[in-house]
C-alpha cells in the first residue's frame, strides 16, 4: 500500500468518526491517530453534546493517544482529521509533537494549517509538522455542506411555522 492509499484508508476511518458526530447533531468532524500502522485513538466533535469548547475531535484524539502511549509526546504518529485544524487544535498538535498531519477539507474561516495561518510549519516554534492536505477533501467537505444545509433548512422551516402560528393567533384560528 503506497502512502496515498494508506492516507485514504485512514481518512475513511476519520470520516466514520465525522458521521458519528453528525448523528449526534454535532459538526461532522472526525479524527484518528495512527502509530506504527495501528489506530490508537478515534474521536469526533462533541462540543454541543458536552457544552465544552475544547471537545474538538483532534483534542480528544490527542488525549486518547497520550493515554495509550503513556506520554504527552506523540512522536512517530500521524493525525488524520476531516477538516483543517483550528488554532486551538493546531497548538495542541504542536505541543504534542505530532510529526505528520493529514486533513481533508480546508477551513477558510478558521483553518490554521494552510488557510488563515501556517502554524504547523512556522519555524519560530520548536516543532514543525509534515502536512498533507486534501485527502478525500470532496467527501469531507460534502459532510459539512450537507450538515449546515440541513441546519439552514430546519431553521427556515421553524421560522415559517412560527410565522404561520402567529398569523393563526392574529386571525383567531387557534
Amino acid at each position: 500500500m503506497v502512502i496515498f492509499e494508506k492516507d485514504q484508508f485512514y481518512m475513511k476511518e476519520a470520516i466514520i468518526e465525522a458521521k458519528k458526530a453528525a448523528q449526534l447533531g454535532e459538526v461532522p468532524i472526525g479524527a484518528i491517530i495512527v502509530f506504527q500502522d495501528e489506530i490508537i485513538a478515534r474521536a469526533h466533535n462533541l462540543r454541543e453534546t458536552s457544552q465544552n469548547a475544547v471537545t474538538h475531535a483532534e483534542l480528544m484524539a490527542i488525549q486518547q493517544a497520550c493515554e495509550k502511549i503513556g506520554s504527552w509526546r506523540l512522536e512517530e504518529t500521524t493525525l488524520y482529521v476531516t477538516l483543517e485544524p483550528c488554532p486551538m487544535c493546531a497548538g495542541a498538535i504542536l505541543q504534542s509533537r505530532i510529526p505528520r498531519v493529514v486533513y481533508g477539507a480546508r477551513d477558510i474561516k478558521a483553518g490554521c494549517v494552510d488557510s488563515l495561518y501556517r502554524l504547523l510549519n512556522d519555524a519560530r516554534f520548536n516543532h514543525e509538522c509534515e502536512v498533507t492536505e486534501g485527502v478525500l477533501a470532496e467527501e469531507c467537505g460534502q459532510l459539512l455542506t450537507d450538515f449546515f444545509r440541513a441546519i439552514r433548512e430546519r431553521k427556515k422551516a421553524e421560522k415559517q411555522l412560527r410565522k404561520q402560528l402567529a398569523q393563526g393567533v392574529q386571525n383567531n384560528e387557534i
